[in-house]
């Protein structure tokens, strides 16, 4: 067994020697021969396997439909192409572990009672075999409608008896709807215990996650301010590049609110805003959770326009109007009139003593500008009185912000005085990352919750009460969105940040999105693909996003110049004394005028819905000036496409 450490505690990674093994036990998964048993279940056993975390008195038996004897499943799962070594995420492949591992990997067809019937077999002699005490885990990597089938083959094949305990995993989503959830929480207890029921939510897998609760109650700065006096609001961001990748036929009877809002965002949401436990004990925590969950104000039917935002993403285009990429309606397997969702944004308040009148805002869509899971916690604005006759113009809010994904890490954003004889300040932050803090190779999220099932912590499951308090919320907006027409679809552009009416919907309470903006973003322009990370973090962190409506004037010719903009998506029209020019994504506008600081020589307009990012000239020549070479490649741009010469050192002189 490989020596890497990297061991996934309930709540946490570990150091090795402080870890347990997972308790013995013969694992049963169901859909063995699937893409989530292919791609994501056996990684994460594998990587158990690297970390140290199986127990010797361990098997697994792949079950299914297909007909498949242990040497084909073995070598199907070990495939160079399209198996293990496709799909790991550890920094180096390790045969040595894999071929433990594999050694211990059975399988059985089981598509009727009489393959239920050589199942049980298998595992008793398995479990004798590997002195596993009778002690069973089941994997349903299957569709919901097959768990009640599954569960009474089971039954009847004797699996509820016997020495040992049962675990059962259940995969999402745990229903359509809150009657669906209902009927089927009722199937399965008629076949399991609530205590043998493990439904999994794989994003509470993620490290950065299970460390909001750790972040919440193990700093004593932060709890005492977690509350309405000391939050003015808190904003969950689900953002995902890819479209529905070949998967059309799954998500038109899904949308982002039953496939991303109603389960993982809930339950993060939980997270951030319940009330201490008593104590670390898995019902202690879900025992918070379903309060929480129970307090969020359910939408009376009038309210949902009023509080939430649908949208469809189009289809690309480029300057001939010929389609690059498809909409979602033109996607396979969809409905060409299909109403689902791919977007969605809501505003929900939670009805108790710590959060009345804060509001929490969700969005989540696909095909959007970025990849990036965040929870941004913004924190009420400090009184400005006190900067009166200062250069302090205006005080921006203090904000905490949990990065999920792809960058896992936590960052703080504050106000700071910048270096000088008069008092100006400029927000900087603190940022903790995972990958620079912790020696650990990346999981799926699914490692936690086998190693947690194992040993029989329940702490990141979700329990019946929870999963239809959950519906509970989300069941208004569904029947509202079926009962009336929905807006024009499509409503938003590939790559963009959404349907405009996402911004509307915040800027009504006199807030913003919070765009959290990655130096993979940044690259995509010519003018910052060089830039170190510095320099990088310290143009992300004066940049403030903007969205311009087709046919907006955002420069007007013979204005004064003070902005560079950034063009996140969308296209812009210069129009000047001679031909139009069109600039597209990833192209930068505004620089001659903002470095000389002279009158605009065009106007430009937007071309189609754009999102801009704005750098304003203070902050860009502060950071032209704490990286010169940056000022140089400004330079170069301006003369070659402006024919305009800058001298570089006029712009980094001391202010």
């Amino acid at each position: 067994m490989s020596d890497l450490t990297g061991v996934v505690g309930s709540l946490g990674l570990e150091p090795q020697s402080e870890a347990p093994k997972g308790r013995p036990c013969v694992m049963v998964i169901f859909g063995a021969c699937g893409d989530v048993t292919k791609r994501l279940m056996t990684p994460a056993i594998y990587n158990l396997a690297c970390d140290g975390l199986l127990p010797e008195q361990f098997a697994i038996v792949g079950a299914d439909i297909l007909d498949l004897d242990t040497e084909k499943f073995r070598a199907r799962l070990g495939d160079a192409d399209d198996g293990i070594q496709k799909y790991h995420t550890r920094k180096q492949f390790d045969p040595k572990v894999w071929s433990w591992l594999s050694g211990r990997m059975h399988y059985v067809e089981a598509k009727d009672l009489d393959g239920y019937h050589r199942l049980a077999d298998l595992v008793k002699k398995l479990g004798a075999d590997y002195k596993t005490g009778g002690n069973l885990l089941f994997y349903f990597a299957v569709a919901p409608r097959f768990f009640g089938l599954i569960s009474s083959n089971l039954y009847k094949s004797g699996f509820h008896e016997g020495d040992g305990w049962r675990h059962i995993i259940v995969e999402k989503p745990f229903g359509t709807d809150l009657k669906s959830a209902q009927e089927l929480n009722r199937e399965i207890l008629s076949y399991w215990r609530e205590d043998q029921i493990y439904r999994v939510d794989h994003y509470l897998g993620k490290e950065t996650v299970q460390n909001i609760l750790a972040f919440r109650f193990s700093n004593g700065m932060y709890e005492p301010m977690w509350n309405k006096n000391h939050i003015d609001n808190v904003q969950f961001n689900v953002s995902e590049s890819v479209d529905v990748e070949g998967r059309g036929g799954y998500y038109d009877s899904s949308g982002v609110l039953r496939d991303m809002m109603q389960n993982h965002m809930f339950q993060m949401l939980a997270y951030i805003a319940m009330e201490p436990p008593a104590s670390f004990e898995p019902d202690a925590i879900r025992n918070e959770k379903a309060k929480l969950l129970s307090a969020v104000r359910i939408f009376e039917p009038k309210e949902v326009p009023q509080n939430c935002v649908r949208g469809q993403y189009g289809p690309q285009v480029d300057g001939a109007g010929q389609v690059i990429q498809p909409g979602y309606r033109q996607e396979k397997d969809v409905n060409p009139k299909s109403n689902t969702e791919t977007f969605a944004a809501a505003r929900f308040f939670i009805d108790n003593w710590r959060w009345e009148g804060v509001p929490f805002y969700l969005r989540s869509g696909k095909a959007l500008w970025k990849r990036g899971t965040e929870i941004v916690v913004q924190f009420k604005k400090a009184p400005a009185v006190l900067f009166r006759g200062t250069p302090v113009e205006r005080l921006t809010s203090n904000r905490l912000i949990f990065h999920i994904q792809p960058y896992q890490g936590i960052e703080v954003l504050f106000q700071a005085k910048i270096p000088g004889p008069t008092l100006r300040l400029q927000t900087v932050h603190m940022k903790f990352n995972y990958g620079d803090t912790f020696r650990s190779s990346r999981y799926t999220g699914y490692e936690v919750m086998v190693y947690s099932c194992m040993n029989g912590d329940a702490t990141l499951f979700s329990r019946t009460d929870l999963v239809e308090a959950a519906w509970r919320i989300a069941q208004p907006m569904l029947d509202s969105w079926q009962s009336t027409p929905a807006p024009v679809f499509p409503n938003y552009a590939r790559g963009s940040w959404g349907p405009k009416a996402a911004s509307d919907l915040i800027q009504h309470d006199g807030r913003g999105w919070y765009e959290v903006i990655t130096p993979d973003v940044l690259a995509r322009s010519a003018l910052f693909r060089d830039g170190d990370e510095l320099f990088l973090n310290a143009v992300i962190m004066a940049l403030r996003p903007q969205v311009a409506a087709a046919g907006e004037m955002i420069i007007t010719k013979g204005e004064i110049g003070r902005e560079m903009y950034f063009i996140c998506r969308g296209e812009v029209e210069v129009l000047g004394d001679g031909d139009t020019k069109i600039l597209k994504d990833g192209d930068v506008f505004g620089e001659v005028a903002l470095l000389l600081s002279q009158k605009r020589t065009a106007s430009i307009r937007a071309r189609t819905l754009c999102d801009l990012f704005v750098l304003d000239r203070n902050e860009f020549l502060r950071i032209l000036r704490d990286n010169p070479h940056f000022a140089e490649k400004v330079t170069e741009v301006a003369t070659k496409r402006f024919k305009v010469n800058v001298p570089a050192e006029h712009l980094i002189r001391p202010a």
